[in-house]
C-alpha cells in the first residue's frame, strides 16, 4: 500500500508538470490539472479507493491526448498496465473533431471496466463544468449538442459502476433542466 500512495503522488505531480501550461475552455478558466484532479476523485470514491491501476488512469487520462508526452514515456514512468489504460482513453487527434466524437460512441462499450468508469467520471466532469463554467463562445445549441454527446458515449459505459451512472445522471438532467430554461 505504501508503494501505491508514492506512485499515486508521483503520477499527480507528472499530470501537474505536463498540464501545467492548460486552462478549462470555460469562462473561469481554471487550470486544466482541476478537471484530471475531479475525475481522479470521481473514480477514487468509486472505487473505494481500491483501485489504484483505475485512480492512476483517471490521474493520467488525458496526458497522451493533450500534452507532448509520448507512450514511451508514460510507460517507463508508470508501466504498461497504465499505458495500456490511458491509451483505451486517448483519441486520434490526427482526425476531425467530429470523427473522433463518433469513434467515442461507436468503441466505448468494448473498452475495459476501468476505462469506462474514467469515462464516466470524465464526461460528469465535463458537464458540470459546462454547468458552472461554459465555454464564452458556446451558445447554448452547442452546449445541448455536447450534453447529447455525452450521454451517447456514456451509453457504451452502463454497468461499469453504479454510482459513477448516478453521478452522471444527475449532472446530465441538471444541466438539461438549467439548458431548458434559457
Amino acid at each position: 500500500m505504501p508503494e501505491d500512495v508514492v506512485t499515486l503522488v508521483r503520477a499527480m505531480g507528472f499530470a501537474a508538470r505536463k498540464h501545467r501550461e492548460q486552462k478549462r475552455k470555460g469562462e473561469a478558466g481554471e487550470p486544466y490539472v482541476n478537471h484530471v484532479i475531479d475525475v481522479t476523485l470521481r473514480v477514487s470514491d468509486a472505487t473505494g479507493g481500491e483501485d489504484i491501476l483505475a485512480i492512476l488512469g483517471a490521474i493520467l487520462h488525458d496526458i497522451l491526448e493533450d500534452t507532448c508526452t509520448t507512450e514511451e514515456e508514460l510507460t517507463r514512468e508508470f508501466g504498461p498496465q497504465v499505458t495500456s489504460l490511458v491509451g483505451e482513453l486517448t483519441d486520434d487527434k490526427s482526425l476531425p473533431r467530429a470523427t473522433r466524437k463518433q469513434i467515442q460512441v461507436e468503441t466505448v462499450s468494448s473498452k475495459s471496466r476501468r476505462a469506462k468508469m474514467i469515462k464516466l467520471a470524465d464526461k460528469t466532469s465535463n458537464l458540470i463544468s459546462i454547468i458552472e463554467s461554459p465555454p464564452r463562445d458556446w451558445d447554448i445549441s452547442r452546449r445541448k449538442e455536447y450534453f447529447e454527446w455525452a450521454h451517447n458515449v456514456v451509453l457504451g459505459c452502463r454497468g461499469s459502476n453504479a454510482r459513477l451512472e448516478e453521478e452522471f445522471d444527475r449532472a446530465y438532467y441538471r444541466g438539461i433542466d438549467a439548458l431548458e430554461e434559457c
